[in-house]
């Protein structure tokens, strides 16, 4: 059953609120693990009576937690049999490492210091710009 692009935009919406709630509080995850149906209504992903609810945390090898092309993939087919599959994924960690000097100034505003372009640093040119 193919979702007609209103029905996806709404399964998407409820689907990345799952997602961003789950990795923002500990509550609603632990409510995920617990009472999956619960959760996912709370969200907005209402599922069929006596439908098998299966939770995903490490996202199977091809199944990239990015692509939502899957997880409608997913949907469409629980809509079909009754079981459903969400990858849940654990929060995504985000790499802090500093950036160094030479970093910073190879990517500040495009240009290097060898370079004689002049650059404003605001919309309109003033003296201490120009």
């Amino acid at each position: 059953m193919a979702l007609n692009p209103a029905e996806r935009t709404e399964f998407v919406n409820s689907y990345t609120r799952v997602l961003i709630t789950a990795w923002s509080s500990e509550e609603f995850s632990a409510k995920l693990d617990g009472n999956p149906r619960e959760a996912l209504a709370e969200a907005g992903l209402e599922l069929p009576a006596g439908a098998q609810i299966t939770l995903v945390r490490t996202v199977p090898e091809g199944h990239h937690d990015t692509n939502l092309d899957v997880q409608v993939g997913l949907w469409e087919r629980g809509l079909e049999t009754g079981v459903f599959e969400f990858h849940i994924p654990e929060t995504p960690q985000i790499d802090m490492a500093e950036l160094s000097e030479g970093d910073l100034d190879s990517i500040s505003a495009g240009a290097s210091p060898e370079s004689a372009i002049d650059i404003n640093c605001c919309c309109c040119p003033c003296c201490c710009c120009t």
